[in-house]
C-alpha cells in the first residue's frame, strides 16, 4: 500500500502539470483559429468567456489521455534515473505490481472522462454550436463612409456626403426604403444624426430640412412628395447587436449522449429494414424468373400500335428502374448516417480507454529511458499521440465512408498501442532493452531542459 502511494505520488504532480500545459496549448491554438471570427463585433467579455469555457469540454477529452501518457513517463522515468526502480527491485516488487496502482487509477479516470464524455460534453458542444452560430450572424458595427451607399441596414440603402465623427452628424443624406413591398420611398435630407437605441436594437436616424418621395411599385401614376423640417426614421439593428439563442432544437451526433445516439441508431436501422423490403419488392417483380411464369404475353400487334406498345413498355422499365435506384440511394445515406453515430459511440468509449493503455506504454518506456524531465517525457509522447491521433481521424473517415466499421475505425488505435505495450512491457520485466534518448537534449527547447533538470536535482 506504501508502495501504491508512493508511486501514484510521483505521477500526481507531471499528470496536473501536463494537463495545464497541454490545455494552454490547446486553447492558444483554438484562439488563433477563430480571432478574426471574434475581432470586431463588439462582443462582451463574458460572451468570449462563455465561448471559451464551451470549447475546454472537448480539450479535456483528448488533454487527459495525453496527460496520463506524459504523466507515467515522467513518474518512472524520475524513478528509474533515481535508481528507486532498482531498490523496489531488489526488495521483490516487479514492475508489473509497480504498474497496479497506475492502471487502478487509470481505470478511475477512464471512467470519470466516459462520464464526462457522456453528459457534459454533448451539452457543451451544443451550445458552443449555438453560440458560435449567433457571433456568426452578428454583423460589424455600422459603417458609414462618405459618397458610398452602405446596404448593412436590411432593407435599406444609405448615402452620406459628409460625417462629423465626434458628433455623429451628417450631410446630404440620400436614403432607399425598400421597408414596404408596395411602395419605394426616397428620403433626402441637408443634416442628420445617427445612433442607436438604449437597448440597441435599433437604429435611429433623426433628418432635417429634407423631402420624402414615395411611388408605387404597382400603379406607376401615384406618386407622393413630402417636405419636411424634422423626420425620425427607425430601423432595425439586431444584426449589430449579440442576441443568444436558447438551447434546443435538433442536435447532431457530437452533441448527443449515447443513450440518444442509440435511439437514432434504431430508428435509422428500422428504416433501413423497410427500404430493403421495397428494394427486394421492386426487384422480384422484374429480377426473378418465377415472377415471370405467369406472364401472359401480349398478343400480336399491328404496327399502329407497336410504337405505343414500346413506349409502354419503355415507361414501365424506368419506372422500375427509378425505384430501385431510389431505394438503394436512401438505404446507401441511412447506413452513411447509421455508420456516422456508431463512430461517435465507439469514440465516447474509446478515449477513455487510452488512458488505461498509455499507462501500459508508458511505465515501461520510463523505465527503458531513465530520463523523467518534461521535455524527454513530451517528445516520447509527441510520437505516439501522432500515431493515436492519425488512426483515430483515419479511422473515423473510413467508417463514415463505409471502407472499415466503426468498431475498427475507433478501436484500432487503442488496439495497436495495447499490443505495443504489452510488448515493451515484457521485455522491461525481461530487461533485455534500454533505450538512449540523449540525442533529444538537442532539439528539446531550452525552457523544457531548464524544467527537466530542476525536476532531477
Amino acid at each position: 500500500m506504501i508502495l501504491a502511494r508512493y508511486i501514484l505520488k510521483n505521477h500526481f504532480v507531471p499528470f496536473v502539470f501536463s494537463v495545464i500545459t497541454l490545455m494552454a496549448i490547446f486553447l492558444l491554438q483554438f484562439l488563433m483559429k477563430f480571432a478574426d471570427r471574434l475581432v470586431g463585433k463588439g462582443l462582451g467579455l463574458w460572451v468570449i468567456l462563455k465561448l471559451i469555457a464551451f470549447n475546454l469540454a472537448w480539450m479535456v477529452v483528448l488533454v487527459v489521455p495525453m496527460a496520463t501518457l506524459v504523466a507515467t513517463l515522467m513518474a518512472f522515468g524520475n524513478m528509474s534515473q533515481n535508481n528507486e526502480i532498482t531498490i523496489m527491485k531488489s526488495s521483490g516488487a516487479s514492475l508489473y505490481r509497480m504498474m497496479l496502482a497506475p492502471l487502478f487509477a487509470s481505470i478511475i479516470i477512464g471512467f470519470l472522462l466516459f462520464l464526462f464524455n457522456d453528459d457534459v460534453l454533448p451539452d457543451a458542444n451544443h451550445h458552443a454550436k449555438l453560440l458560435m452560430q449567433d457571433i456568426s450572424r452578428q454583423k460589424p458595427t455600422l459603417s458609414l463612409e462618405p459618397g458610398v451607399f452602405s446596404q448593412e441596414v436590411a432593407n435599406y440603402a444609405i448615402l452620406v456626403r459628409g460625417i462629423n465623427q465626434k458628433s455623429n452628424t451628417l450631410d446630404d443624406v440620400v436614403i432607399y426604403d425598400y421597408s414596404n413591398p408596395t411602395t419605394t420611398d426616397v428620403v433626402t435630407a441637408q443634416k442628420g444624426k445617427i445612433y442607436f437605441s438604449k437597448d440597441q436594437s435599433k437604429l435611429i436616424m433623426d433628418l432635417w430640412n429634407g423631402e420624402i418621395h414615395e411611388s408605387s411599385n404597382s400603379q406607376e401614376d401615384i406618386y407622393r412628395k413630402i417636405i419636411f423640417k424634422k423626420h425620425r426614421i427607425t430601423m432595425n439593428a439586431d444584426q449589430f447587436t449579440f442576441q443568444q439563442s436558447a438551447p434546443g432544437g435538433p442536435r447532431g451526433d457530437r452533441e448527443m449522449d449515447t443513450r440518444a445516439m442509440w435511439t437514432v441508431v434504431d430508428s435509422l436501422d428500422h428504416l433501413t429494414l423497410n427500404a430493403n423490403k421495397v428494394l427486394v419488392s421492386e426487384a422480384n417483380k422484374y429480377l426473378y424468373t418465377d415472377s415471370l411464369r405467369n406472364y401472359n404475353p401480349i398478343p400480336k400487334i399491328d404496327n399502329a400500335n407497336k410504337k405505343f406498345f414500346y413506349n409502354y413498355i419503355e415507361d414501365q422499365v424506368k419506372t422500375a428502374q427509378n425505384v430501385v435506384l431510389s431505394n438503394y440511394r436512401i438505404i446507401e445515406t441511412l447506413h452513411d448516417q447509421t455508420n456516422s453515430y456508431m463512430v461517435e459511440i465507439h469514440k465516447k468509449y474509446a478515449l477513455p480507454v487510452a488512458c488505461i493503455v498509455f499507462i501500459l506504454i508508458g511505465a515501461p518506456l520510463g523505465v527503458m529511458v531513465r530520463k523523467g524531465g518534461f521535455g524527454i517525457a513530451a517528445s516520447i509522447s509527441l510520437f505516439f499521440f501522432v500515431i493515436y491521433w492519425a488512426f483515430l481521424i483515419a479511422g473515423e473517415k473510413f467508417a463514415d465512408r463505409n471502407i472499415i466499421t466503426p468498431f475498427w475505425g475507433m478501436w484500432s488505435a487503442n488496439i495497436l498501442l495495447f499490443i505495443v505495450g504489452l510488448l515493451l512491457t515484457t521485455k522491461t520485466v525481461q530487461e533485455s532493452v534500454r533505450i538512449d534518448l540523449s540525442f533529444l537534449k538537442k532539439i528539446i527547447p531550452k525552457q523544457w531542459r531548464n524544467f527537466e533538470e530542476e525536476t532531477t536535482e
